[in-house]
């Protein structure tokens, strides 16, 4: 598939980069460079059809965060977290103009520091049935997503996931409209303190004490609220306001953390492994079983329900 614009234009397609990469870092990916934006590690520009525009300063900082992957195995907050207070070297200046926001650096990096924004909503509605054979998505607001040979160089061909698998380009999908705007979203990273936690959400101190007070969610190690907390506490409260206690609640909880020790068992050992292509495999999987987790756990609300309301 060919790209529109390119280097002839003064900046580089996807595809390009990648050709660029895989010298240097055989493992890289389409899928990989799409998940390093999605987690706010990089930020190319877009042309007004939705091609990514990638110029040198983007490929330097995908060598810089590559490279700290390839040799230091650091997660990728930790990689954004130096990079926001200048230990490692933005070529694009882009962190620079997000400071100003507290960040977790002083956590203790763990399986999960890769993950945030890995379950999220949107994800899984835009990228659902939209895996190549070779297990990379396709990504349907990027036509350069689709990618084929002839968005590699020819000399970076050899070995490369789309000459073992040419897929069908994915047919184009209906925009799905949404009649309620969706709720403001804390990016990962960023941290909130009680007052502004129950302002994004519109609770009360009063009900998120309740749900504090049966272990429903609690602040970080600063005594901050982060990204998840927000998204526990937005339904959360509105059980309460249903009539559901605070205590009934913590059943949530209790199911939640036994679910993710399940899976943590099941992927640390890969993850833990030197090999930067099985962790990203070990991610991959986290993300497989969290979604095989929520729609057994929503089969089997439904089951349970028709039995009480259907005659």
């Amino acid at each position: 598939m060919s790209d529109a614009g390119g280097a002839g234009e003064g900046y580089l397609s996807i595809g390009e980069v990648l050709g660029i990469l895989l010298e240097e870092f055989p493992d890289v990916t389409i899928s990989k460079i799409r998940f390093l934006e999605s987690q706010g590690l990089i930020n190319p520009e877009r042309t007004p059809s939705g091609y990514r525009k990638f110029y040198e300063p983007d490929v330097e900082l995908l060598r810089v965060i590559l490279n700290e992957q390839k040799q230091n195995y650091l997660p990728l907050r930790v990689i954004k977290d130096r990079l926001e207070t200048g230990e490692i070297v933005d070529p694009t200046g882009e962190h620079h103009r997000h400071n100003g926001a507290p960040t977790r650096a002083g956590a203790r990096p763990s399986v999960f520091d890769d993950l945030a924004g890995i379950f999220n909503d949107d994800d899984d509605r835009h990228h659902d049935d939209e895996h190549r054979a070779d297990g990379t998505l396709v990504d349907p607001t990027d036509p350069t997503d689709d990618v084929t040979l002839g968005d590699v160089p020819a000399e970076s061909r050899a070995g490369h996931p789309a000459a073992r698998h040419q897929a069908p380009s994915a047919p184009a999908r209906s925009a799905r409209p949404d009649p309620t705007p969706a709720p403001p979203q804390l990016l990962p990273g960023v941290l909130l303190d009680r007052r502004e936690l129950c302002a994004m959400v519109a609770a009360t101190e009063a009900e998120l004490d309740e749900l504090e007070s049966f272990g429903v969610l609690g602040p970080g190690e600063q005594g901050l609220y982060d990204d998840d907390a927000v998204a526990v506490l937005r339904p959360a409260v509105e059980f309460l306001r249903a009539g559901v206690d605070g205590r009934h609640l913590r059943t949530f909880r209790s199911s939640a953390d036994r679910e993710a020790s399940l899976y943590e068992q099941l992927v640390t050992p890969r993850y833990r492994q030197r090999n930067p292509e099985a962790r990203a495999e070990a991610l991959i999987e986290l993300k497989r079983l969290a979604r095989l987790g929520g729609a057994l756990h929503a089969a089997l609300t439904r089951q349970a329900l028709r039995k009480h309301f259907e005659s």
